[in-house]
């Protein structure tokens, strides 16, 4: 009786092709712009051909949070679901960028206790643009609304954001261009091993 043959691994598997997944969090007050870095930086890691997902946290309320106030339970909630899809994708191998304001702290560091069980690398990068900024930028009007008394519960302003006293990594959007700071998440990934 002859030996089974076995077929060669593909090429691509013996050479490790797998990139490292990360989950990386960024958190600020509104029209910090934590977006606006965060798809800058997807652009450019897509372009090095790294796998990247931007969980965006208006498309995150409408289709995996709908339902869910601003309360600080419902906050809460949103940010454990948006932190249970990004450890599952950054596990698979998928660099998760996270521009989300997560204000508050024990919310955080739920997500980062998750990732740190699983073995799965995270990173925070607080996006630390002054609210005086972020009231000019007013990229969706909701300073502007709040200021006219057409909602209440803006974070940063009439509800609390709870800034992260050591993040990994602290941006001052403020100074610097949107390519400036996707860069400085860029040398940290690579710092980290991640890139």
């Amino acid at each position: 009786m002859t030996e089974p043959q076995v077929a060669p691994a593909p090429h691509d598997v013996t050479e490790k092709h797998v990139t490292t997944g990360a989950t990386i969090w960024l958190t600020g007050l509104p029209s910090a712009g934590k977006t606006t870095i965060a798809f800058e930086l997807a652009e450019k890691l897509r372009g090095e051909g790294q796998r990247v997902e931007v969980l965006d946290g208006d498309e995150i309320r409408e289709f995996l949070s709908a339902g869910l106030g601003f309360s600080r339970e419902d906050r809460h909630t949103n940010v454990q679901r948006i932190g249970f899809v990004a450890e599952l994708l950054a596990r698979n191998g998928v660099k998760v960028l996270v521009p989300v304001i997560a204000p508050f702290t024990d919310s955080r560091e739920a997500v980062r206790k998750r990732h740190q069980t699983a073995g799965t690398p995270y990173l925070e990068v607080h996006v630390a643009t002054p609210v005086e900024v972020c009231s000019v930028r007013d990229v969706k009007g909701l300073y502007a609304k709040q200021a006219a008394g057409e909602i209440s519960g803006l974070t940063g302003v009439d509800d609390p954001y709870e800034a992260p006293e050591s993040p990994d990594l602290r941006i001052e959007s403020q100074n610097q261009t949107v390519q400036e700071s996707a860069a400085a998440v860029r040398a940290l990934l690579i710092e980290r091993g991640l890139a």
